[in-house]
């Protein structure tokens, strides 16, 4: 039998923008050992983040970006296929960031066991990995909504902002999504549960569209966008509104940063506040989120979708699609056909 080979995805070239294939290479290499005190993991599910873009640039980001010849930075699924620490054993299922490769070798204070063993190994990158996570704090931490609020949610399809979108509504508020095209403006309404869906590809003026659906204004905006679809919004806050900065996937490049409209005289008039974030601010309190968004679930209270591509050669091209709009949910590079593999243990 052939021994394993372990294939990475590395970055070759610093992107001006956008990465694209072009800025990484697949290469094949032994499977690593894991020394004393770590474990090897075979990744079964590795992720696909708007925020790569941000770390394999040079310019000034939250996060040391990714040196030219390493593996791509991400977070990962698998499973545990030797261990040198007695906290983990061969089996166990866990995440981290892992990177773009078929094996990792980590160190446990790296890693989560996943005891979510009922849903799908995959939510793990998703509603219960950092998207999850993002939504559930910005929202609640930065957003503060309170019952009967109006909440609007860009890139409302996406893997943050269906999340945000859903818990809004099981925290009593009226939610409006912006999305491009029918297809997720129809997510929206029909698996989202948004009470108003904004299509802004559609040629429709958008302010007439915001004025519409929210027609007492603009309670609490979670923003992932930036751009001009931010700066309408801006026009319609309600007094004493919240704006939560969570991304701003809308702007190619901030060198030079691009020009405007001001928003000063928008959060003076309507004393409303403006405030970024990082899931990463609630570190401590990931649990927190994960145990709300997984009894949520099971509930039926919290649905979500994937946008899956299979084999570790999707993963070069992966991250210039999210910017392109083509995935419909929370994209993943699948490694492992866990029906293949038989049940998790319960």
């Amino acid at each position: 039998m052939t021994d394993p080979v372990n294939r990475r995805v590395l970055l070759t070239a610093r992107p001006d923008g956008i990465p694209a294939a072009k800025h990484f290479a697949i290469d094949e290499v032994a499977v690593p050992e894991p020394d004393d005190g770590q474990v090897l993991v075979r990744n079964h599910w590795l992720s696909v983040e708007p925020a790569m873009r941000g770390w394999v640039s040079l310019e000034s980001n939250y996060s040391a970006p990714v040196p030219l010849g390493a593996v791509m930075r991400s977070f990962a699924s698998g499973r545990v296929v030797s261990s040198r620490h007695p906290d983990f054993q061969p089996g166990d299922y866990v995440t981290g960031m892992l990177g773009w490769q078929d094996y990792a070798v980590a160190s446990p204070e790296t890693l989560r066991r996943i005891d979510e063993t009922d849903l799908p190994l995959s939510t793990s990158l998703g509603v219960l990995g950092l998207n999850g996570v993002t939504a559930y704090f910005g929202l609640r931490e930065a957003g503060r909504p309170r019952p009967g609020d109006t909440v609007v949610v860009s890139t409302a399809a996406g893997a943050v902002g269906s999340c945000v979108g859903q818990i809004a509504r099981n925290m009593g508020c009226r939610t409006v999504g912006i999305a491009g095209g029918p297809a997720k403006t129809g997510l929206c309404r029909n698996e989202f549960g948004y009470d108003a869906a904004i299509d802004y590809k559609a040629g429709h003026d958008l302010d007439t569209a915001i004025a519409t659906a929210c027609p007492d204004g603009v309670d609490v905006y979670f923003d992932n966008i930036a751009g001009p679809i931010s700066d309408a919004v801006m026009r319609h806050l309600a007094v004493g509104a919240r704006v939560v900065i969570c991304g701003t996937v809308s702007v190619t490049t901030w060198t030079p940063p691009p020009l405007g409209p001001r928003v000063e005289r928008h959060l003076l008039a309507k004393r409303a506040t403006m405030q970024g974030f990082l899931a990463t601010d609630w570190t401590d309190r990931f649990g927190e989120a994960r145990s709300a968004l997984a009894a949520w679930i099971r509930e039926g209270k919290l649905t979500y979708k994937e946008d899956i591509l299979d084999g570790l050669e999707q993963a070069p091209g992966a991250i210039g699609g999210l910017y392109r709009g083509d995935n419909l949910g929370k994209r993943l590079i699948r490694l492992v056909d866990e029906q293949q593999e038989g049940p998790r243990a319960e």
